[in-house]
């Protein structure tokens, strides 16, 4: 699929904050070239086009420059750190047939170049993208799971459940982006809206049915899901996070709110919202149905008792359609909820429940969530991606009831140049919640690590909690390893799946996984053995990775 990721987005929206180079484009060529008259091209976008361009053929639809090939259609987009206008020189010296963009024409612009002025440039963009590709989307039946935690597994599970019922599906995410070709690096949580048609059209292409993305904030904001209608759309929760871009909480729940009235192609046929949380009941009514679940409410899909241990999840839930009889690998509370959502999911696609349980029972893990590693050494470790307090208050109480006689040991720090008011609040939970705090980096990026940690350090110093500095990562992976006893939990907190670590001037190969596996070697681990009867590790935890 040659089209091409933009380099205008809010670089929040991904923590690679795209400095990572040494990931691959997520634009490889997968789809036949095609050709469009620039007329069709923008059929249901507010533009202007002179009459003289009409009739211009059209090979590909961009939006950043870098990709940009010969008889492209270049959009020039206004994005939160740079203008899209000022690459418009660079696009057209690498082959642009034509420009659209909000702004009026320039003088320095060549005449041959048709100039398209463009009401809303993104929504413009997604229209074109999807008339490109033939309008992949009216094709499949699309799932969309926003929230501010639980996306990735929840989106996880619908996956899992699809491909249980034998159907060819795609799956778009913070991990990477699936479709039945393949796998694609992903710089955004949600693919820009012309990366996201390509890949839908690899789907349809592929005689495939279904679609499963994350749909976050920020690609709801900036319309990458424009003219796409939805079968089914989830709300998983809503807490701090990303306030750097969205500037007040009510901002970041309008964004989430509008994936439920509708993104350009009517309200989602059915919601499905956690009503345990305050702002999933304000989004009930806006789809054609409303499914509700959760624990503490009279919601549809429920379940009045679960077991909670290291080996899964176990329970029955309730559904309109019947119960379900769910056993999960997966692990904790939050998945409870995140299994319950994927339920109502399915059910909206009209899966049945033995397809849904298969699917459920299939997923061994989500790389990066809770994800344990055990070479033999007497505590547990565990690598996560919670970087948002909520989502570290899950990961630290999931560790408690798991483990209630051994100490937690919480390791984390705070994205560089991301949103410095969350950095006291996580100190604040990670210190009244863990036995012992590690402060130490996460990505920095151009900010300096031990003043990331100090933002860090006004929140803990509220609590009695202990804690120690490290600015170092691998080392303070040292560090908690030398800490534990028999029995502890070490939570390496905020990196999950990522294998990177973003520094001021250089980006470095840096998984938490890798890294713990070393230091667990170091100190004379290197084997998975035993465990005793009251899942407390002897000889080892028992649970590989």
């Amino acid at each position: 699929m040659r089209t091409g990721l933009s380099q205008l987005e809010d670089a929040s929206n991904s923590k690679t904050n795209h400095a990572d180079e040494r990931r691959e484009d997520s634009s490889q060529s997968r789809v036949s070239v095609r050709n469009m008259k620039l007329r069709d091209l923008l059929q249901g976008a507010e533009a202007s086009i002179p009459a003289s361009a009409e009739e211009l053929e059209i090979r590909q639809v961009a939006c950043d420059s870098r990709k940009v090939q010969p008889r492209a259609l270049f959009f020039a987009l206004h994005g939160a750190k740079a203008d899209g206008n000022a690459f418009i020189r660079d696009a057209v010296s690498r082959g642009a047939a034509a420009i659209a963009s909000e702004e009026a024409a320039p003088a320095a612009i060549p005449s041959s170049v048709p100039w398209i002025q463009v009401r809303e440039a993104r929504k413009a963009l997604a229209a074109a993208a999807a008339n490109f590709f033939s309008h992949p989307a009216a094709s499949l039946q699309l799932v969309a799971v926003t929230g501010t935690n639980g996306k990735t597994t929840t989106t996880s599970l619908i996956d899992a459940i699809v491909k249980a019922s034998g159907a060819k599906t795609g799956l778009f995410g913070t991990i990477a982006y699936h479709t039945p070709l393949g796998e694609y690096p992903a710089p955004n949580t949600t693919p820009e809206s012309v990366d996201l048609q390509g890949f839908l059209a690899e789907i349809r292409d592929a005689d495939g049915k279904f679609g499963v993305l994350e749909a976050s904030s920020h690609s709801l904001a900036m319309d990458r899901l424009w003219g796409c209608h939805f079968a089914a759309a989830v709300f998983t929760n809503l807490t701090r996070e990303h306030m750097d871009y969205h500037k007040t909480f009510e901002d970041y729940f309008a964004a989430k709110k509008t994936l439920f009235e509708g993104t350009g192609a009517g309200a989602p046929e059915v919601a499905v919202l956690n009503t345990d949380d305050e702002y999933g009941k304000r989004l009930s009514g806006l789809a054609k149905k409303t499914m509700t679940y959760g624990l503490e409410s009279d919601a549809d899909i429920t379940t009045k008792k679960f077991q909670l241990t290291f080996n899964g999840l176990a329970f029955a839930a309730q559904t309109p359609n019947g119960k379900v009889q769910v056993a999960s690998p997966l692990v904790g509370r939050i998945n409870v909820y995140n299994i319950l959502a994927a339920i109502g999911a399915a059910q909206a696609l009209g899966l049945s429940n033995e397809i849904i349980e298969a699917g459920i029972r299939g997923l061994e893990s989500v790389s990066g969530r809770f994800q344990r590693i055990d070479l033999g050494q007497p505590y547990f470790v565990v690598v996560d991606y919670a970087h948002t307090d909520d989502a570290l208050e899950n990961l630290i109480r999931t560790a408690r009831e798991l483990n209630p006689k051994g100490r937690i040991i919480t390791l984390f720090g705070c994205g560089g140049g991301k949103d410095r008011t969350k950095r006291p609040v996580m100190g604040e939970v990670t210190g009244r919640l863990s036995d012992l705090t590690i402060l130490s980096s996460d990505n920095p990026r151009t900010e300096d690590p031990l003043k990331i940690i100090s933002d860090i350090i006004v929140g803990l110093q509220k609590t009695a909690g202990k804690y120690l500095i490290e600015p170092d990562r691998e080392k303070a992976i040292g560090v908690a390893m030398d800490e534990a006893r028999a029995g502890d939990i070490i939570l390496l907190a905020g990196k999950g799946h990522e294998n990177y670590q973003i520094l001021a001037d250089r980006t470095l190969e840096f998984d938490d996984r890798d890294m713990a596996r070393r230091a667990l070697r170091e100190r004379g681990y290197s084997a998975p053995r035993t465990e005793t009867g009251n899942g407390v590790p002897k000889n080892g935890s028992k649970f590989g990775t």
